[in-house]
């Protein structure tokens, strides 16, 4: 338990900017110290070393949670279209705030700005965040980004062509501090308060978008083509990483979520595929090599569930789980009679 709150401490310090560090001896576990040192051995840098040489000769590309998302992002925005062009009233409002079958939601940062503009607490918001932290504390809280987000869509495509451009030295990453975000929170936290109006509302991509496919409000889209410019030739990902504190209030929500991707340092070749593709690569710092201070552990809490890690991982060290009812990994390889560096280690030590 002990560790268990530790880790979930050394999350939330993450997520609001702290960088992660290498841990002391102090902090590894037996088992995973003792990994730690039979994948230091001749013999096991040496399989290492050919397993990321094959697999990068022989890469596969696999999109198969990406497709899923963005199938789960246009389902999920067309259905608000559908709902208000066909009068069906089914589904009402935006993503900052809806009614869907009768039930309220209201997206955290949203309905905080109104009531701190307003200064007073309004039966409804209170209602439909309540609606939407039940639903992120099961499913994880800053799933919302990478499976509803419209924006989040837009800049995955954005991403991908300045990765392009950056390739051909056409363009450079210019990251800023990760605690810019949790800054920004708290002034537009005090900007609602002090002025009555929800300035953040007015600049964010998620709402200007949301309305703009249902109403036809298009009045902020040049606001949105301008932040794409500047994730495609300045900042990869400067709205998300840095700007957005939606996520961060999803993710303190979500933190303790049942469904969660889980590292298995048994089956970790420490390649860095997935860090490389990861909205939030700080959370996937336990896939370094000697990082993990747990053989197995789940990502932090600012982890956006958006799966890209499992595409990229070649040997399924990474995967979704469901705590409590999810099989571990490691069993479920030996089931399939895969051995584990756990079980040679296990061996040297009866030996």
């Amino acid at each position: 338990m002990n560790r268990a709150l530790s880790r979930l401490a050394e999350g939330y310090a993450q997520m609001f900017g702290k960088a992660p560090k290498k841990p002391e001896r102090a902090d590894f576990t037996e088992r995973a110290w003792d990994l730690l040192a039979y994948k230091k051995t001749p013999a096991q840098r040496a399989y290492r070393k050919a397993a990321i040489k094959a697999e990068r000769e022989e890469e596969v590309v696999n999109h198969t949670w990406r497709n899923r998302r963005w199938v789960s992002i246009l389902v999920v925005n067309l259905l608000f279209v559908a709902s208000y062009w066909l009068d069906l009233q089914l589904i009402e409002g935006a993503l900052t705030a809806s009614r869907v079958f009768g039930f309220h939601f209201a997206d955290l940062n949203s309905a905080l700005q109104v009531m701190l503009a307003f200064k007073t607490v309004l039966i409804n918001l209170v209602i439909g965040t309540g609606t939407v932290v039940v639903i992120y504390m099961l499913f994880g809280g800053r799933s919302f980004c990478a499976w509803v987000c419209p924006y989040h869509l837009l800049s995955e495509l954005g991403e991908m062509l300045h990765l392009r451009l950056a390739a051909k030295r056409l363009v450079k990453d210019h990251p800023l501090h990760r605690a810019t975000r949790a800054v920004l929170f708290a002034v537009f936290a005090a900007l609602a308060f002090v002025t009555g109006y929800t300035v953040f509302e007015t600049i964010s991509p998620v709402g200007i978008l949301s309305r703009a496919m249902t109403y036809g409000v298009v009045g902020g889209l040049v606001w949105v083509a301008l932040l794409l410019l500047i994730e495609v030739f300045y900042s990869r990902r400067f709205w998300c990483r840095y700007v957005c504190p939606i996520g961060l209030l999803y993710g303190v929500t979500g933190a303790a979520s049942p469904v969660r991707i889980k590292y298995d340092g048994n089956f970790c070749l420490h390649e860095g595929k997935c860090r490389e593709v990861c909205l939030v690569p700080h959370v996937l710092d336990i896939t370094k090599f000697g990082y993990s201070k747990d053989v197995e552990a789940p990502i932090g809490p600012d982890c956006t569930r958006c799966a890209m890690c499992l595409d990229a991982c070649p040997t399924g060290a990474l995967s979704f789980d469901i705590k409590g009812l999810s099989r571990p990994q490691t069993d479920r390889r030996k089931a399939d009679g895969a051995a584990t560096c756990a079980d040679a280690t296990q061996g040297e030590r009866r030996t």
